[in-house]
């Protein structure tokens, strides 16, 4: 009988699959037995690659920030390099947005992760920030990427804007106003990012300005 062309398990493999049951079902389905489940082996075997359900999220943790593209902070023009990459690490999030939890009060150890936060202190450096300065705006991106990708905002107000009056007038009067807005209803979750992410970069060039 031949060998198969690939191995059937590897860490990688192990990897994608929990992502994948994440995205799925959610947090409390990332068992070990459920993922061999799903990959049609025995639960011991997971073991042969993975240590342990926190090794396990790493290897996850490191897949999902490989899909984070960290190109756009290599761009001479810094505002405009670090918003795309910003748009694109909240992308990756809101694809996998169970992962949020279970990463963010992690130490951060995955290699990838690392180079990305290197990549982006040293963008912020080149354009100008002291080192301190460049941690506390990376910590500003991290709190605004991860959190405009775990909450919707929209998603929270089921009822049509006038059913909030006369309770509520003023929630009333701005759902129906950013209703009629681009996008509408469904378009606030990524205008209120972006007006955060504007305001963040605002902030921060007039923080450099001054410096200079």
């Amino acid at each position: 009988m031949g060998r198969p062309s690939q191995p059937l398990l590897s860490r990688a493999i192990i990897a994608r699959a929990a992502l994948e049951l994440l995205d799925e079902e959610g947090a409390d389905a990332l068992k070990m037995r459920s993922l061999a489940g799903r990959l049609g082996v025995r639960g011991a075997s997971l073991y042969h690659h993975v240590a342990s359900k926190e090794d396990l999220l790493d290897a996850a943790s490191e897949l999902l920030n490989e899909e984070i593209d960290l190109g756009p902070l290599q761009d001479p023009e810094w505002r405009r390099g670090i918003a795309e990459y910003a748009r694109g690490y909240r992308r990756v999030y809101l694809r996998h947005p169970h992962m949020i939890a279970l990463v963010a009060r992690r130490r951060v150890e995955a290699d990838r992760a690392l180079l990305g936060y290197d990549a982006l202190l040293g963008a912020l450096v080149r354009a100008g920030c002291t080192p301190a300065g460049a941690a506390e705006a990376a910590a500003a991106l991290d709190y605004l990427v991860l959190g405009s990708a775990l909450e919707t905002f929209t998603a929270g107000f089921t009822r049509a804007p006038a059913d909030y009056r006369p309770g509520y007038p003023a929630l009333a009067d701005s759902l129906e106003a950013t209703g009629s807005g681009p996008g509408g209803l469904d378009g606030l979750d990524d205008r209120g990012f972006e007006l955060g992410l504007r305001l963040v970069l605002d902030g921060l060039a007039a923080q450099l300005a001054d410096a200079g």
